[in-house]
């Protein structure tokens, strides 16, 4: 590739993401943006058509305009709850390392949060949809088998150096455990619970902490 098309190429997609949105790609973000949160809040079965379409304002027919069928929104609601939810918890993680504490524990401290306790329609969408993935169906079940494993992924890239990679599923599970445990405690009990998990998850991992 010469410089002149290199530039030009690169014009073009700057001005590709600088061009505002469309009517009907706000609407279609609208309807998503309203799915990625009931998806979370009540799962793929709280995902129903009317009512994503009353919630985000507009009417039962216009559906179609916008998605080729329920599992088609489903899905892509999916990407919309992961990308969200995973960027929060990435930067979360970037402010505690930031201010000294190493990847893993900063990623214990982040998921397993207090907070996280309540916000569930705008949390991890693992932790929401993990109990309901077995009985999940084609591209949604494929799709949600996806996002788990991006989860582990995100483990292991958190994971101390020296520690074995395999350990990061069974460190996933104990945080997406912990949060669903402590969600259906809830008040107090639900935040020792996550207490007690942070220190165990912490105390782990402590001997191989960079000094």
């Amino acid at each position: 590739m010469d410089a002149l098309t290199y530039l030009y190429d690169g014009y073009n997609m700057m001005t590709i993401m600088q061009t505002p949105l469309n009517r009907k790609q706000i609407t279609h973000e609208r309807i998503v943006d309203v799915a990625s949160r009931a998806i979370r809040r009540a799962g793929t079965h709280g995902v129903g058509v009317a009512d994503m379409m009353k919630e985000a304002g507009l009417t039962h027919g216009g559906f179609y305009a916008h998605f080729e069928s329920r599992d088609a929104l489903v899905v892509e609601a999916m990407q919309r709850a992961w990308r969200d939810s995973s960027n929060a918890l990435k930067e979360a993680i970037a402010r505690r390392v930031a201010s000294g504490d190493c990847r893993i524990k900063a990623l214990v401290d982040s998921y397993l949060h207090e907070s996280n306790l309540e916000r569930i329609e705008c949390g991890c969408l693992v932790a929401a949809l993990a109990s309901e993935v077995p009985r999940l169906d084609g591209t949604v079940r494929d799709e949600a088998h996806r996002h788990a494993s991006a989860f582990v992924e995100l483990v292991r890239s958190m994971l101390p150096d020296g520690i074995d990679p395999a350990q990061a599923a069974s460190v996933a599970a104990t945080l997406v455990g912990a949060l669903q445990l402590a969600r259906v405690f809830g008040g107090q009990q639900g935040c020792d619970l996550l207490a007690r998990t942070r220190e165990q998850l912490v105390t782990q991992f402590k001997p191989v902490f960079p000094n």
